[in-house]
């Protein structure tokens, strides 16, 4: 039997990861398009000032190797790529969580749409490379839902090694250590 709670929880977390995956790569583009805008203008600096193009051979090689170098660092982290990967995905889990939502309990084909949604998060699931994830990312947001004693993907609970037993699992557990004492 497929529970919703569950489903949504790990839908929410989902979202959550893919946001800040998509935060991560988005700096880390932003670390490379900063070098790139130094030294475009000191290029442009350059060709300006001298009149004599042999003056400035060797400045304008120096930062074209300079800028060849930055550009080829960012196209072997394939940050652009990875923002506009976990941007999609974000937003496709968030879509999916407000489908979980909207469910009510009372429609007649209740069971049946919660399997189709079940099948889309377990789609959009595979499509995750948790490789491009760092694991601070993944840590935190495995100790925030397991705080809040809510579900999480087990992708981050073996990954992060946070294997934390669920509040209602402890309480079945002494619950049960209850009937044997009496």
């Amino acid at each position: 039997m497929i529970d919703r709670n569950k489903i949504l929880d790990k839908a929410e977390c989902m979202t959550l990861l893919c946001t800040r995956a998509c935060n991560h790569w988005n700096y880390i583009k932003l670390i490379f398009n900063i070098p790139l805008i130094f030294t475009s203008s000191a290029m442009c600096i350059i060709n300006s000032i001298s009149t004599d193009a042999n003056t400035v051979k060797i400045p304008n090689i120096v930062v074209n190797a300079v800028s060849v170098l930055i550009i080829s660092l960012s196209n072997s982290f394939k940050a652009s790529e990875k923002v506009e990967i976990f941007k999609k995905l974000s937003q496709q889990f968030l879509t999916l969580s407000h489908d979980i939502e909207m469910l009510d309990y009372e429609d007649t084909d209740y069971k049946n749409k919660l399997i189709i949604l079940d099948h889309k998060y377990n789609d959009l699931l595979i499509n995750i490379n948790f490789e491009d994830i760092p694991f601070n990312i993944k840590n935190n947001i495995s100790k925030l839902f397991n705080e809040y004693d809510r579900h999480i993907p087990i992708q981050l609970n073996g990954t992060c090694g946070l294997m934390n037993r669920r509040s209602s699992d402890k309480m079945n557990i002494d619950l049960g250590n209850l009937g044997e004492n009496v």
